[in-house]
Formats: structure tokens, sequence, C-alpha cells
């Protein structure tokens, strides 16, 4: 019913008054009104209190390994890392002894990852001693445990360098970096511990989008120094903030200054194991996993896919991929890091950790499953200027990691967050779509490839393949993610080059003038 406002009739007041009608609330924006008209810091932390509850629902399903002995999984892995950092001297973490045998996960990433064991292993010794003590508590399965939301934080830091804009937009953009299904599936769901380096990422470019870019450095090298996987990214910073230098008045000062800020965050997080060579290479050993081969599992890069039909492994020996990879990974590394060069802009800048990520993803040596979250991370920062191409990507790193993530059976969080995804990307009033940019060739190629996606879920979970072939299917959606992936890395490398050609279009106007 329309309220309407009028004035009292009558003798003294014989004049009527023209009624107007209140204005009606608009259509299926109640609910997206409701969080987005409160302050910036109310729907922010309504958006954070339901992305929190979200990873504690995932937390509560099975995890990789769980109830699988000897070994286990990533859980007990990460376990084992509080023991050990907790029970021996920080000089002995890397060491093979009889109270560190590396054979039983060992720890493998960098002494970032170490101290942030030790921090964790330090508050599970207080509510459970027995989770983390020494030699017997190999195999502990408990739901209490410690997790880490750091990207909630972290993000916050990115927006902190952006102008305040259209509210509902940003509130969308927020739940598309912090409710990325791909994340929490694999951290609060397989057990891992990524948002902690893809995080301090997420600080160092909103630092560096900031112009605060010794800041940047820094955040990015504790990124480096947690997991060693955050040098996919390296290219794009070094190609960027170098790029930058150049253009300033005196650019050996600006290089000089990161410079001594990398050597300085460095030697920092380094410093227990830089008293003698040995302690150095004990670290560096287990940071690259060369004799696992070039590659493990069906994974979505160049190296697993064309193994159907060149046998890598057999034809060349482990030296010989090594080069091979580094070769194909710096090679498709080039054209973007030269376009940074060129031309450094904060698009080019994002595009750029896209494409060099992918890059690392698509040729590197012994590439896992979860690399994909990597160019996730930059292309969710994108997701309101390239919306087709995040959509287009999440569903194909979906995809890619769903018969990981079906063996610790997680396919009804999976199914979940899938779902929850496409319900909040196509949110009433969050993404305003272009239409001049809406093409119908897009269209209809994301329409097949969800078909096909859909498709190979079902099969997966309902036929069994031949004996003959018992991983046929885990191959069939390894070539099919393989082949979007390259698509998206064509796709956005072409995108980047695009800005080196709008930047000279003025320049080209000036002199025909």
């Amino acid at each position: 019913m329309e309220n309407w406002k009028k004035k009292k009739i009558g003798p003294n007041n014989p004049t009527k008054t023209v009624s107007k009608p209140e204005p009606e609330p608009e259509p299926n924006a109640d609910i997206w009104s409701f969080i987005t008209e409160r302050s910036t810091k109310s729907w922010f932390l309504c958006i954070s209190l339901f992305a929190v509850l979200i990873r504690l629902a995932v937390s509560l399903h099975p995890y990789s390994g769980a109830q699988t002995p000897p070994k286990f999984g990533d859980y007990e892995a990460q376990r084992h890392w509080m023991e050990i950092t907790v029970n021996l001297p920080v000089k002995e973490w890397y060491r093979n002894s009889s109270s560190n045998d590396l054979g039983y996960w060992g720890l493998d990433y960098p002494p970032l990852t170490g101290y942030q064991s030790y921090l964790h292993g330090t508050l599970l010794k207080f509510f459970d001693p027995a989770s983390v003590a020494l030699f017997t508590s190999r195999g502990y399965e408990s739901y209490l445990g410690y997790a880490d939301y750091s990207m909630l934080y972290f993000v916050t830091v990115y927006y902190s360098g952006k102008p305040t804009g259209d509210r509902s937009s940003m509130a969308w953009h927020t739940i598309m970096i912090l409710l990325n299904p791909c994340l929490i599936l694999i951290d609060h769901g397989h057990f891992q511990y990524n948002c902690i380096s893809l995080g301090l990422t997420v600080a160092a470019v909103a630092a560096i989008l900031s112009d605060r870019d010794l800041v940047g450095s820094l955040l990015f090298c504790l990124a480096l120094n947690h997991k060693q996987m955050s040098a996919y990214y390296a290219p794009a910073f070094f190609a960027y903030l170098f790029g930058k230098c150049l253009k300033r008045q005196n650019p050996i000062l600006e290089i000089s200054k990161l410079g001594l800020v990398v050597l300085g965050t460095f030697a920092l997080v380094w410093w227990p194991y830089l008293h003698s060579v040995d302690g150095v290479l004990e670290v560096l050993s287990r940071l690259a996993p060369f004799e696992r081969g070039i590659y493990e599992d069906y994974v979505a890069n160049f190296w697993c896919t064309t193994s159907i039909a060149v046998k890598w492994k057999r034809l060349f020996t482990t030296q010989s991929m090594k080069l091979l990879s580094l070769t194909a990974t710096v090679s498709t590394c080039l054209p973007s890091m030269i376009q940074l060069i060129r031309s450094p802009t904060r698009r080019g800048f994002l595009l750029g950790l896209i494409n060099c990520s992918l890059s690392f993803y698509l040729f590197s040596f012994q590439v896992h499953e979860k690399s994909i979250l990597l160019p996730i991370l930059p292309a969710s920062l994108l997701a309101f200027e390239e919306p087709f191409v995040f959509q287009w990507l999440i569903y194909y790193a979906l995809l890619s990691m769903f018969p990981l993530l079906r063996r610790d059976d997680l396919v009804l969080p999976y199914a979940a967050l899938y779902a929850l995804f496409v319900l909040l990307y196509y949110a009433p009033r969050g993404r305003k779509d272009d239409a001049k940019k809406t093409l119908s060739f897009y269209s209809i190629l994301q329409v097949v490839a969800f078909a096909c996606s859909l498709f190979l879920h079902i099969i997966y979970l309902n036929i069994t393949p031949p004996d003959k072939y018992p991983f046929l299917f885990e191959a069939v959606i390894m070539i099919f993610c393989f082949s979007q992936f390259v698509l998206i890395s064509i796709y956005l490398n072409t995108r980047q080059w695009a800005l080196t050609k709008n930047s000279s279009r003025p320049d080209t106007k000036k002199k025909r003038l």
C-alpha cells in the first residue's frame, strides 16, 4: 500500500495540497541494500564474519589424509611441523637426524613457515600438549587447532590504498576476494596455510598501488619467505618496480633502496642459518624438490598434459627437464615483463601478476594442483574490471582441483561453495555489467564450457573408468582445464599489451598535430 501525506480539509483549511507517494524500495535489493547502505565498516564486518563462518563450516568436513596411516596427509604435515619447531632448536628444523626424520613430512618451506609453525605450535601446546609431543604425536587427529584468517585483515590493506567508490561494487568485490571457493577448499578443507603468503601478497600489492614501494617490497619478501611458490609473482614485481625506477629522476638511487630492503628482509628471516654455508644449503635443499620429478598426479599444466604423447620422464634426465622448464617459464614470462618495464601502470601490474603466475603454473618444475591459487589471487583483484576472466578462471580452477578434493571426501563443501560463488557472482546490484562490453561470443563460449565442465563432474562421480585406463577421467579433466588456462593466458597477455598501445595513442596524435 502506498502511504500518502495529506493535510486536513476543513473550513480553516479549504485548500487541499497535492499528495505525493513515498518512493517504493527497489525490487530484489532488500538484502543487498541492507548490507551496502550501512557504513563501509559495517558491511565489511558482516562480510568478514560470514567468510569466517563459511571457513569454519568447511573445516568440519574431512581433510587430506584423514585416518589414512602411515603418513596420513597435509593435515599431518602441518601438525608435524609444529611438533618439530616447538621441540627442536631452530638450526635443526631442516637437518635430518634421529629427532627429525625428513622422510616423514620434513619441513620443506622457507624459514617464515617454520616461525609460523612455531607460533601455532606454541598456542596448540598450551591447549593440547599431546598434539605436538615429540614422536608420540604422529598421526594425532583432532578438530582442535588454529585456523588462520590473515586474508581477512590483508584485504583491508588492499582497499585502504584505493579511493572510496560505489559501496555496492566494493561489497561485491570484497565478497569475491574473501569467499574465493578455491582458497577456502584448499586451506580449510584440504588443509594448508596458503592464505598467509597470499595475504602478504595482497598487502604488498596494496602498498605498491599506493606508491609505498619499499613497504610493498618488504611484504612481498615476507610472502616469498613463507612459501617459495610466491616466486610465481616475482617477475611481475621486479619488472613493474624496475620500470617505475627507470622513469624517476634518480633511477640508481631508487633501485638501490629497493635492493637494500630486499636484502635486509631476507637477512632478517634467514639469520639463524646465515652463520654457516652448510646451514643455508640445508634449507635450500629442502625448498627445491627436484627428486620428485617434473610433475606429480594429474595437474593441468603443459608437462603433465603433454606427457600423454611425450614421455618426458623417460626421454630426459632431471637435469635436462630443469633446464627445459626454466627456459619455457622464462620465455613465456618475458612478454609480460617487457611490457611492464616499458609501460609500468597499475592495471598492467595486476595483469602482469596473472600472466607471470600462469606461466609458472603451466611450465615450471613440480607444480601442485593448489598452485592455481596464485593466478586466481590477482584475477580476484581485477574481478570488477575483468569479471568474465575471473569467473572463467574460478570455474576451471575448481574443476582442475576436483579429483584432489574428491579424494579428500570434500564433494559436499565443493558443491556448496561452487553454488554459493555462482549466486554471489550474480548478486542483484552487486556487479554492474557494461552491456557494451558483453559480447555474444563470450556468452556462448561460457555456456558451452560450463556445460562441458558440468558433464565432466557428473561422469567423474558416477562412471567407473575401464581397468586398462584407471585415470582416464582425471586425464580428460586435466586436458580440458589446460586448454582453458592457455586461452586465458593468451587473452590476458593480449589485454596487457593493449595497454601499451592505448598509452601511446595520445603521443601519436600530438605528433600528427
